[in-house]
C-alpha cells in the first residue's frame, strides 16, 4: 500500500527555520528508509509542513514514521530549547503529494526554484539517492529504464 503521509506543524506553526533543519529531516528520512526497505516515491518539505509518498517497508509504516518523528522532533527541542508537540495529522491514504509543489503555494516562480523536493529527480527521470523511487511513478506515465 502506498501513502501519502503528511507531518503538519503543530497548530501550523513552522517546523523548518533554515536549510539546516531541513536537512536533519532529510538525513533522518534516508537512515529510515534505508535501514526499513521503506519505498519514498516523492517527497516535498514546505516551511510548516512536509509531503511523503512511501511504501511501507520490512516494518509497519506507521512505527518508521514514529521513528522518523520522534528522531527529528528530539533534534529540534534541542536546537530550540522547546518542549511538547511538534506536528499534528500525522498521514493521510492519498496519491496527491505528486501534484503538491511549492509553486501551488506560490512560494516560487517556477518548481525546479525549490531545492526542498523529489521534483528535480521526476524531471532528470531518475534519482541518485538509493532511497527515492521514481522508476514506479514515472512508469505509470510510459517512462522506459
Amino acid at each position: 500500500m502506498i501513502y501519502h503521509v503528511t507531518f503538519r506543524g503543530a497548530n501550523r506553526k513552522e517546523i523548518f527555520h533554515d536549510d539546516q533543519d531541513r536537512i536533519r529531516f532529510f538525513k533522518t528520512l534516508e537512515k529510515y528508509a534505508l535501514l526499513y526497505d521503506m519505498k519514498c516515491y516523492a517527497w516535498c518539505l514546505m516551511n510548516n509542513h512536509i509531503h511523503l509518498l512511501l511504501k511501507e517497508g520490512n516494518e509497519e509504516i506507521f512505527l518508521t514514521l514514529k521513528r522518523i518523528a520522534i528522531s527529528f522532533v528530539q533534534t529540534y527541542h534541542f536546537k530550540y530549547r522547546t518542549l511538547g508537540h511538534l506536528f499534528e495529522d500525522r498521514f493521510k491514504y492519498l496519491l496527491t503529494v505528486m501534484r503538491y509543489n511549492p509553486l501551488k503555494a506560490r512560494m516560487v516562480r517556477c518548481v525546479n526554484d525549490w531545492p526542498w523536493s523529489s521534483c528535480a529527480e521526476y524531471y532528470r527521470g531518475y534519482s541518485e539517492m538509493k532511497w527515492l523511487d521514481c522508476e514506479y511513478i514515472l512508469n505509470f506515465f510510459g517512462h522506459e529504464s
